[in-house]
């Protein structure tokens, strides 16, 4: 009898491990997340700054990172595997395919995440459902300049520990074909700087809930600078977790 009791308890003992393993497996699964940068125009060199602190934040905030430039990532069965997908400075019209257009919309459809950083704006220009998505359409820019950044939703938990203003230096989109039903989180000041072409109100950083997804945007993040600036990580942090969630 104490030999059966004994099996019985190793048994549910290895039954309890193996459920822990698959239950941290499926953990792990679900807090992935797919960093997409193929560039088929203007190429970042910043790209790999940003894939670097991206990895850290993963590793600090326990989410696991692939990256991808092929748009073969691009199918409901690999892009299903990954909690929010982030397009890190990908450039170009026409890169996918309809099929892979239709693979990106459904994952949004079923509650994906995306988040895009800078020019995530300069890239699908023929796709009207990605504008709307993304947010709004890159047209030019001026130099790389220091201007100032205003919160315009300060209550909001994405400017949670954010500043009412600050300075920060980048590319500054000008922007066309906006989303008015996004969230603007920030605007840049066009008196603080030369090259700006919104009549002064020009978003800069927003969110939205679109089509069943949330997805969240910086136009921060042109130059290596910015990948080790406490306060736009901190914000893309908030981000990347926002976009997480369904």
């Amino acid at each position: 009898m104490r030999k059966i009791k004994l099996v019985g308890a190793i048994l549910l003992g290895l039954l309890l491990i193996f459920n822990l393993d698959v239950s941290a497996q499926k953990s792990k699964k679900t807090n992935k997340i797919l960093v997409f940068s193929l560039t088929k125009s203007y190429r970042h060199k910043s790209i790999k700054d940003g894939i670097l602190a991206i990895r850290k934040l993963g590793l600090e905030n326990n989410f696991e990172i692939d990256t991808s430039e092929s748009v073969s990532s691009f199918t409901k069965e690999n892009l299903s595997k990954y909690r929010t997908l982030i397009f890190l400075n990908p450039t170009g019209s026409n890169v996918f395919s309809d099929d892979q257009k239709q693979a990106l919309k459904t994952y949004i459809n079923n509650g994906g995440g995306l988040v895009g950083i800078h020019a995530a704006t300069d890239f699908c220009f023929e796709w009207e459902w990605y504008g709307k998505m993304i947010g709004a359409f890159f047209t030019n820019h001026p130099k790389v300049q220091q201007a100032k950044l205003v919160s315009v939703y300060p209550k909001h938990k994405l400017m949670k520990g954010m500043p009412g203003s600050w300075l920060h230096t980048d590319e500054w989109y000008n922007f066309k074909s906006f989303n008015k039903d996004v969230t603007v989180l920030v605007k840049v000041d066009e008196t603080s700087y030369q090259g700006g072409k919104m009549d002064n109100d020009h978003p800069i950083v927003w969110c939205h809930k679109f089509d069943g997804g949330r997805v969240f945007y910086t136009g921060l993040g042109h130059t290596p600078e910015a990948y080790t600036n406490e306060l736009f990580l901190k914000q893309l942090l908030m981000g990347i977790k926002w976009t997480m969630r369904k």
